[in-house]
């Protein structure tokens, strides 16, 4: 049986946990219609388009 040759110290054990715990960066695209930059499938917040059509009236 594999049996562990001495212990697992904190700061290695969580040197190894730490590798997926990061935030991913945000995916912004350009908006075809007033070029500014939005949130993938979404209304664009600044002229209120989204798929070509104009679905919210923005002030």
């Amino acid at each position: 049986m594999a049996v562990p040759k001495g212990k697992t110290s904190k700061q290695r054990k969580n040197k190894r946990r730490a590798s997926s715990y990061r935030l991913n960066k945000a995916t912004v695209v350009e908006c075809p219609n007033c070029h500014e930059m939005k949130l993938p499938h979404r209304v664009c917040p600044e002229c209120g388009y989204y798929d070509g059509k104009q679905v919210i009236e923005v002030e």
